[in-house]
């Protein structure tokens, strides 16, 4: 399938949080959205559903359920069943109305930094207070600190665990022993798991991604799962996702929470683009994987000959590369300030995901090579200019 990956496409002057929010000679590989248009199924869908002209308040259908379901069998091999899935406006919101469902106020909600940073704004918002359990980068390896996470887990007042799998911005896809551990922990400590695993379909071959409602045989382990097709198809903008868990006491104090803030009613170009993504869009998947994986490997293979300075993490999962510059600054924030201002290029400091992240950036190479060649030439021009 000729996707046409490498086509520019102009995205400037549409409002794009990632082109629109900067200059317009800043190179945006920041924000994690692709730069490349979604599968053609999906496309062909909601060109089918404006040309009906009609667009108002849409029940979600059966086979939006359906479709999760049958993508969560196929890709991952774990059996959903539909009353354990509830559509919601999107990932985030959705950690925000769990988090508020299943914690009171002042309670501690652990996360493992260096870790997606809208988990802090969302523990934030709701009045808890956030635990770290940060990961050990060891060998250029990240891993998780059971020792600790075992500590943290037995304060009384830790009720909830955002899990990030995989984990953004490390890279890491989680082995089935970690994921196992941690259900152990926090099943002892009866703290309950929320995973976002919105970057599950994004894994490279080699590396196979667990669900972490797939865990078996834990005692105490209680869960709560939240994904979207957003990432994976590049459809962010359109505000759609879903969450799910077996157990009916936390989906019956999550719904409450849900009902209140009506966030379960869809646009119907949400249903209509999660349903071709996961019935017909497994094709254009694979290729945007391949073309992915050549991006990294021309990041890797640019920073070995340019950019030696640079230690690229192993990237197992996501299209978010993670760079230790720990030898070339001392604040990852004012170097990226920097090459925002002088080199014209924007990626996220390391400093954004939690302390932890101090030495790092990260980059998104969701974009076509031309334009992946460019900012790694700014970015070793502002290294060159310290």
């Amino acid at each position: 399938m000729d996707n046409h990956f490498d086509e520019y496409i102009d995205r400037k002057g549409t409002d794009s949080i990632k082109w629109d929010a900067a200059a317009s000679n800043v190179l945006p590989m920041w924000i994690a959205d692709m730069d490349f248009k979604t599968a053609p199924a999906i496309q062909a869908a909601l060109e089918k559903r404006v040309a009906h002209g009609v667009f108002g308040y849409t029940l979600t259908p059966d086979r939006f359920f359906e479709a999760i379901i049958g993508w969560w069998q196929k890709r991952h091999g774990y059996t959903l069943q539909k009353d354990w899935i509830r559509s919601v406006t999107g990932v985030i919101p959705a950690l925000s109305a769990i988090i508020r469902a299943l914690t009171a106020v002042g309670d501690k909600v652990l996360v493992q930094p260096p870790v997606y940073n809208h988990f802090y704004i969302a523990i934030a918002h709701c009045d808890r207070q956030v635990i770290e359990n940060n990961l050990r980068f060891t060998d250029g390896h990240y891993r998780i600190d059971f020792e600790d996470l075992e500590a943290k887990a037995a304060d009384p007042a830790v009720k909830l665990m955002l899990l990030c799998s995989p984990h953004n911005p490390v890279g890491r896809v989680w082995a089935i022993s970690e994921l196992q551990r941690i259900g152990e922990i926090c099943g002892k400590h009866s703290v309950v798991v929320l995973s976002d695993e919105i970057h599950s379909d994004l894994v490279y071959p080699g590396r196979k991604h667990t669900p972490f409602a797939s865990l078996n045989g834990i005692d105490g382990l209680r869960s709560v799962t939240v994904s979207s097709p957003s990432k994976t198809f590049n459809l962010a903008g359109l505000q759609v996702g879903y969450l799910f868990s077996e157990h009916n006491d936390l989906m019956t104090q999550i719904q409450q929470v849900l009902a209140a803030q009506e966030m379960e009613l869809l646009s119907p170009f949400a249903i209509e683009a999660l349903i071709a993504a996961y019935e017909e869009g497994e094709e254009w998947l694979e290729s945007l994987l391949t073309y992915l994986k050549g991006n990294f490997t021309y990041l890797t293979d640019f920073c070995a000959k340019h950019l030696p300075q640079i230690e690229v993490m192993q990237l197992q999962a996501t299209y978010l590369a993670w760079l230790d510059c720990q030898a070339i600054f001392s604040s990852s924030a004012d170097f990226s300030n920097k090459l925002v201002q002088q080199e014209k290029v924007w990626l996220n400091p390391g400093t954004l995901y939690g302390d932890a992240g101090e030495g790092f950036l990260r980059m998104n190479i969701a974009c076509p090579r031309p334009l992946l060649e460019e900012a790694l030439a700014r970015l070793a021009k502002g290294v060159a200019t310290g």
